[in-house]
């Protein structure tokens, strides 16, 4: 973990986010129910939201998905506090002149956007702009990673193994090619299992033609295709730059404790539906049950695609194994999910307390990776040392 002395004076820190409420129209699972409810186009119902926030390229059970809850924003808040000064500052539409205005020192950016595939990349974008230092990555570094279809062919460009995969702009486009089977659909840029059901699973055509009209119509982008692998699944939380990268326990997705009869993916239903902190289910392993071999291969895969995407400080990477054993790099997460109840599953502070890091110094140390990026904290040494000679 990277250590400041205490001398280190606090920076004025400004937290950016996007917080989600709790919606009428988001499904649930009834609390005696154990089989996976529908999340066919044909089932779902569409309920009134905001006529502000309502798109017609989002469906309300999904919309605030990506977003934090007031939860996570406070528990980064509080971790942040115990050091710097902070303030918050929602991602919205006024999130460029209070940065402006406000110049902090260091922002922590946790905001995903809700508008257009560079969503990701909107608030770092303006802070490249005002010259403001930040945590995480660059702008095109999260462009790229939320165009799932980009990230995968310089990912197959340099050698990293990653599941074969077709783009679907309309129906028409199945003339072209014949995807192998199965295979999974998903939408081409979204995060948080966004349009990864159940059914996302797909053997014959007429199945893949339905979930790609799924997709097309729901969300209004193109349908990503990507041949299904069947082996073990895991997720892997990083930290560092360069040589310092840091890997944190190996996270494994145990599909055998979702209900019978359902995929083994972890689709949208299992991440937040049918795993609940209320009714949490013991879905994932961390450190995962594999052999040093494994490890290894999947840290080198992982290490391997953190610096050719050029992430910086932290990222979480979702891994498959395909019918070789070999792992296969699903897609990059650069902003990742940072809920702070451990019943929430979230992946990234569950590596962190395998690894004997609690939530408030893993939220500090990913902040000082960030800093020492920025060479703020030897900076700041530097200028203590000065003032205790000169005294």
């Amino acid at each position: 973990m990277i250590k400041f002395p205490a001398y280190t004076s606090p920076l004025q820190v400004a937290l950016v986010y996007n917080v989600k409420e709790d919606h009428p129209g988001e499904q649930s699972l009834p609390e005696e129910s154990t089989e996976p409810p529908s999340l066919s186009s044909s089932e779902l119902n569409i309920n009134t939201i905001p006529n502000r926030l309502l798109t017609t390229q989002h469906h309300s059970s999904d919309l605030f998905a990506e977003w934090d809850s007031f939860e996570t924003i406070d528990a980064i808040y509080a971790a942040l506090s115990e050091i710097h000064e902070v303030s918050l500052i929602e991602a919205d539409e006024q999130a460029y002149t209070k940065l402006l205005t406000e110049r902090p020192d260091f922002v922590f950016n946790i905001s995903e956007g809700l508008y257009g595939v560079s969503r990701e990349a909107q608030i770092p974008a303006m802070l490249d702009m005002l010259k403001i230092p930040y945590v995480g990555s660059d702008p095109l570094t999260l462009a790229i990673c939320l165009d799932k279809s980009r990230a995968k062919e310089i990912l197959a460009f340099h050698h990293i193994p990653t599941p074969k995969f077709w783009v679907v702009s309309e129906l028409s486009d199945l003339e072209r090619f014949i995807p192998e089977m199965p295979c999974i659909v998903k939408p081409l840029h979204e995060g948080s299992s966004k349009g990864i059901t159940n059914s996302s699973l797909v053997k014959n055509q007429s199945d893949l033609r339905r979930e790609i009209s799924v997709i097309l119509k729901r969300y209004e982008e193109p349908a990503l295709i990507e041949t299904y692998l069947d082996g073990r699944e895991f997720t892997v939380a990083m930290l560092g730059n360069g040589d310092d990268v840091r890997i944190l326990p190996i996270v494994e997705i145990k599909f055998e404790i979702l209900p019978q009869n359902v995929n083994p993916i972890y689709s949208y239903e299992a991440k937040w539906i049918w795993d609940r902190p209320e009714a949490p289910l013991d879905i994932f392993e961390c450190p995962a049950d594999i052999s040093q071999r494994l490890r290894d291969d999947i840290e080198t895969v992982c290490r391997r695609a953190y610096r050719i995407l050029r992430c910086r400080d932290w990222c979480r990477i979702d891994v498959r194994l395909d019918s070789q054993g070999i792992p296969n790099i699903l897609e990059l997460n650069p902003l990742p999910g940072i809920i702070p109840d451990p019943k929430a599953n979230s992946c990234f502070p569950k590596a962190a307390r395998a690894a004997g890091i609690s939530y408030n110094e893993l939220i500090q140390t990913v902040l000082g990776i960030a800093m020492k990026r920025h060479g703020i904290a030897e900076q700041r040494q530097s200028n203590y040392q000065l003032v205790k000679e000169e005294s």
